[in-house]
């Protein structure tokens, strides 16, 4: 979709033996020394992460853009459209944040509230696997939409409504999990995980969010996108990031507050990000280099190379008959129906049946293994 916000124009030049760049506007980052300049790569590619860095702004950040892989996640379940586009923001947070992991593990964002949609789950599994879940209140949905105007959507603070969200880093048995929660009170995920980073992290960090319904022709069914910027303040000289008091809570109605002044370059980069609209996140046609070059053609940009997102659930046969193996034989007990044992994958919906006495042996086996 052009016309959005239109490129600014910039002066070709060339390098000896190479093809033409666009001087000054954006660099590669590669093995290379000496990272060459060019224009904006125009080609739209979904499922994939764009890492960014802004030298002139001291910010780094990260682009996402999902199509196949967010149809995917939400094949596995029949989600209202308020539930698709509320888990559609969830997965696209998880992958921006789950993706700076360095290590191999798992970025977890769940959400346990009161609202009609009380539980999103979304695992990332470094470097690209993606799967989530969303647990829902129909009628609640419903008498919810009953109640909107004509023509409203449902705002995603009230979908979630009061609780808690936690990001879990998972590293494996052998290291022990890092986990951040923040409250929850009627705010969005945006809202989320700008408190969980000035609670936690104490990196100033913005976030913006946006899924759409994609309709086709000729009664084709619709597809679902997401795309997410995120951007982070971290300067090289110390000082420059003032840690931002969190509210007192106890602190009578009407008290003045301290206030901190920001860094002129963390003010230019919030006042650009306010600019950014949902249609710009969630084009089919403006690729993530472009939309980088539209917000900060002014200080330059340098891109680094791209992540794939790749939606796969980490459930098995043996994963699942692991887990039962490791009940106590009062609750294998209590599972069987009919001779077996049913499990049904909640992020895929796959369904794995086990006879009764296979489970019984397997848990049989683990208890003398741990008495031996």
């Amino acid at each position: 979709m052009d016309g959005l916000r239109a490129d600014p124009l910039a002066r070709p030049s060339h390098i000896p033996g190479g093809a033409p760049i666009w001087a000054g506007d954006m660099t590669t980052h590669s093995a290379s020394p000496s990272p060459a300049s060019r224009g904006p790569d125009p080609r739209a590619v979904d499922d994939r992460v764009t890492p960014f860095h802004i030298d002139g702004l001291d910010v780094r950040g990260r682009v996402v853009r999902l199509g196949t892989s967010l149809d995917a996640v939400l094949a596995h379940h029949d989600y209202p459209a308020a539930v698709k586009r509320l888990l559609g923001e969830a997965v696209a947070l998880t992958v921006l944040l789950g993706s700076t992991l360095k290590i191999q593990g798992r970025f977890i964002l769940q959400t346990r509230t009161d609202g009609p949609v009380d539980l999103l789950v979304v695992d990332f599994a470094a470097p690209q696997d993606v799967r989530a879940y969303a647990r829902f209140d129909l009628e609640r949905l419903e008498a919810m939409q009953a109640a909107l105007p004509a023509g409203a959507g449902f705002d995603s603070g009230a979908l979630l409504g009061h609780g808690h969200l936690a990001m879990t880093i998972d590293q494996g048995l052998s290291v022990n999990r890092y986990q951040g929660v923040v409250a929850l009170a009627g705010e969005g995920l945006e809202a989320a995980a700008h408190q969980y980073f000035t609670q936690s992290e104490q990196i100033p960090t913005r976030v913006r969010l946006a899924v759409a319904e994609e309709m086709h022709p000729g009664g084709a069914p619709s597809s679902w996108r997401a795309g997410g910027l995120m951007v982070q303040f971290l300067p090289t000289e110390g000082g420059r990031v003032r840690p931002v008091d969190l509210h007192p809570g106890d602190a009578p109605e009407g008290t003045d507050l301290p206030e901190t002044d920001e860094d002129d370059a963390w003010v230019e980069t919030l006042s650009i990000m306010g600019t950014v609209e949902d249609v710009e996140l969630v084009d089919a046609d403006l690729s993530s280099e472009r939309l980088l070059f539209r917000l900060f053609h002014e200080r330059g940009v340098r891109v680094f190379d791209t992540e794939a997102v790749v939606a796969k659930c980490s459930c098995s046969r043996e994963r699942v008959m692991n887990v039962l193996s490791s009940f106590t034989a009062e609750e294998r007990g209590s599972l069987v129906e009919d001779g077996k044992i049913g499990v049904t994958c909640e992020f895929c919906g796959r369904t794995y049946d086990f006879k009764a006495e296979e489970v019984v042996e397997a848990g049989a086996a683990d208890e003398s293994a741990a008495q031996g």
